[in-house]
């Protein structure tokens, strides 16, 4: 048996692509913001994360410039050994400060921080309970972890509390689920997982990627901090790539779990520190979001605008109540082919099909930003519409 048999085997991107309508790892040729340049063209963007516009926000930019400069465009070693610096440390109090939290440790991607966080809290005497729609980096954290894993249905309180019933007291209990579900665009019900978390003596892990900088509009917070229960949630894990404008993860939480957390996580160990210039940009983004709530009013009168205007043309966008929007479509055929009417129309949005979303489930992501302009969303919505009764959807 050739190990490589698997890969010579596989031709549904080569087929994709022969018959041009290939949506992946397409490569765009400017810096972004919500228009970008693809083969040459002009395209407007809704498929990035950048919800608050920050990552071509000239501070932003000048900041980082500033600090590879200074410290070099890498620490070439570990934040374990010789690979922290000064910026790193002022970042982590920063967070932790932003969050109403003791510490905070930061690692060099997102999918990083999921996986050290949770293998290091998870041994083979726990249990990890997790959404069933939680994010790849949660699924593989807990393989790596060694825990048991029990998984609920999405956002059903009820399934969850039979789960932690079951599981009963012999065990350390870790309940994680995202703060805003990132294909879905849907909250989690936080009020209810802490009421249940403290009934089972179970800890909760909040991955707030998607919330931090953008849910409550006056601070920013994340989830935690909306439904005032940052003190009831005991790990809060962000990431900087995206209202951050940057590269890199966080968690924060107890001053004395993150300190284990640093001493255990592999993942931040055993991988070179975060440049310097992605650290200052984090940094500077940081006191962006806090001195600018205007960015987040136009984020969400952009937002509210687009969900109500689909819902009146009669796409099904589900649960989705954030500047993440899906448009259900269940047919894999009927998703490429809007796909691939808006990419003609030079609309670039995301396809998401198994296994990223469950079987059935195909659907395009639309993601908004403050950047976006009301005749640019007005476009996206004409365009959509035409299309979408063009394929039979509407």
């Amino acid at each position: 048996m050739n190990i490589f048999q698997k890969c010579y085997d596989f031709t549904a991107a080569e087929k994709a692509k022969a018959a041009g309508y290939y949506p992946y790892f397409i490569p765009a040729s400017d810096k972004g913001g919500a228009e970008t340049i693809i083969a040459g063209k002009k395209m407007l963007m809704f498929s990035r994360n950048d919800y608050l516009g920050l990552s071509v926000h000239p501070e932003v930019i000048d900041c980082s410039m500033a600090a590879t400069k200074k410290y070099g465009t890498s620490t070439t070693a570990s934040r374990f050994v010789s690979g922290t610096l000064d910026l790193h440390c002022e970042l982590e109090e920063k967070l932790a400060a932003f969050l109403n939290k003791e510490d905070a440790v930061i690692f060099t991607t997102g999918m990083q921080t999921n996986f050290g966080t949770i293998a290091a809290l998870g041994k083979n005497c726990d249990c990890i309970i997790t959404d069933k729609l939680d994010h790849a980096s949660i699924i593989d954290g807990c393989k790596l972890s060694g825990a048991k894993t029990r998984r609920f249905r999405h956002n059903d309180m009820a399934n969850l509390e039979i789960i932690l019933r079951e599981i009963g007291d012999n065990a350390g209990k870790l309940i994680i689920v995202d703060g805003i579900y990132s294909m879905e665009g849907d909250i989690a019900p936080l009020p209810e997982i802490v009421l249940l978390a403290q009934k089972h003596n179970a800890k909760i892990l909040l991955d707030d990627a998607h919330g931090i900088g953008i849910i409550n509009k006056e601070r920013g917070k994340g989830i935690a901090d909306s439904f005032n229960l940052s003190d009831e949630t005991d790990l809060i894990l962000g990431t900087f790539s995206k209202s951050l404008a940057s590269i890199g993860g966080f968690v924060a939480g107890e001053k004395k779990v993150i300190e284990y957390i640093k001493h255990f996580a592999r993942t931040m160990i055993f991988s070179a520190a975060l440049p310097a210039g992605s650290t200052a940009a984090a940094l500077k983004s940081l006191e962006i979001i806090q001195r600018e709530p205007s960015r987040r009013k136009t984020l969400w009168k952009n937002t509210d605008y687009l969900l109500n205007e689909l819902a009146s043309l009669g796409f099904d966008t589900g649960n989705s109540a954030t500047p993440i929007i899906p448009v259900i479509i269940n047919s894999q055929m009927k998703a490429v082919a809007l796909w691939q009417k808006l990419f003609e129309k030079n609309i670039f949005t995301s396809i998401i099909i198994p296994p990223a979303v469950p079987n059935g489930r195909t659907m395009l992501r639309i993601t908004v930003s403050a950047l976006h302009t009301e005749s640019q969303i007005e476009k996206l919505i004409k365009d959509l519409a035409k299309s979408g009764k063009e394929i039979g959807l509407i």
